[in-house]
């Protein structure tokens, strides 16, 4: 279970003035659903077969709530650049984190969420095994993308943003990293015991899976507590800076917004022109000095 956590300035969770509403929406759901997953793993553990499956119901609904939310992770971000997507020409951060960790977060969560159901459907008809086969496959590799997500997330630059908002934003993201590996590290294991041995459907995801899993959702909820707790800073603090578009992109969007730039740059159009174009105001204070 992870989530993108970043300290952009042009994060867009909601229309006018509820969009500090949908972000606090957005953390705590995120926290709800932590606290979702140690229940169905906890349930786990129990040797009553409608606590097995109910719980595997409760993981259901904690992976689709961090889908959702990813998914709203990518809308604010693309909305708060007026889904330009052509800016990440100019800041490659935008590409490689803003678009592309809850993206790759989303297909781990439909990867997991499908593998998890495969083995609901079993606990009701029974043993079929190209449903076991798959599911194996899937729990292991919806986990493997949450890695790589929160690998992404990790991978951030900071330019504008003070020690204190760096260090919220490493709360967050160490917990869901931590709790990610433990994921992916048990469904190796899950995987590697099947193979080894045999058994029912529902006893392919054993007791040493729930345990990692388990470990992993305890991280998770103490990352969404932590990212509750960040969004609440931030949101309180006057005057912060936070990290802008980079590369000229951030000059770009304001002049397209004013109507400056053509969104369709003709290609005959002269160096010279171009130049004046997309010169940016700090040039041209300092060239204006200078001739003066």
């Amino acid at each position: 279970m992870v989530k993108l956590a970043t300290a952009r300035d042009f994060r867009n969770y909601g229309p006018g003035g509820a969009r500090n509403k949908w972000e606090y929406i957005n953390a705590g759901l995120f926290f709800f659903s932590g606290i979702l997953l140690i229940g169905g793993f906890t349930a786990q553990f129990s040797a009553i077969p409608l606590h097995l499956k109910s719980g595997l119901a409760l993981v259901l609904i904690g992976v689709l709530i961090v889908l959702f939310l990813n998914a709203h992770d990518f809308v604010a971000h693309m909305a708060g650049i007026d889904w330009r997507v052509g800016l990440v020409e100019y800041d490659q951060q935008l590409a490689l984190v803003e678009f592309a960790v809850p993206i790759v977060n989303i297909i781990g969560s439909v990867l997991l969420f499908i593998g998890v159901l495969f083995f609901e459907i079993q606990m009701d008809r029974g043993y079929i095994y190209k449903l076991e086969k798959h599911g194996l496959n899937l729990i292991m590799t919806g986990p493997l993308l949450w890695l790589i997500g929160s690998i992404g997330s990790m991978c951030q630059v900071y330019d504008r943003a003070n020690g204190h908002v760096q260090i919220l934003q490493k709360s967050v993201q160490l917990p869901l990293l931590m709790g990610s590996l433990l994921f992916l590290v048990g469904a190796i294991v899950n995987w590697i015991r099947v193979h080894k041995s045999s058994g029912s459907s529902f006893k392919m995801l054993d007791k040493n899976w729930a345990w990692f899993c388990l470990s992993g959702s305890i991280l998770f909820f103490i990352g969404g507590f932590l990212n509750l707790l960040k969004v609440f800073k931030m949101q309180q603090m006057e005057g912060m800076r936070l990290e802008r578009l980079r590369g000229g992109a951030h000059e770009r969007l304001g002049r397209e917004r004013e109507g400056q730039v053509p969104l369709i740059i003709d290609e005959n159009m002269s160096e010279n022109r171009r130049k004046k174009l997309f010169r940016t105001p700090y040039k041209d204070v300092l060239v204006g000095s200078s001739q003066a």
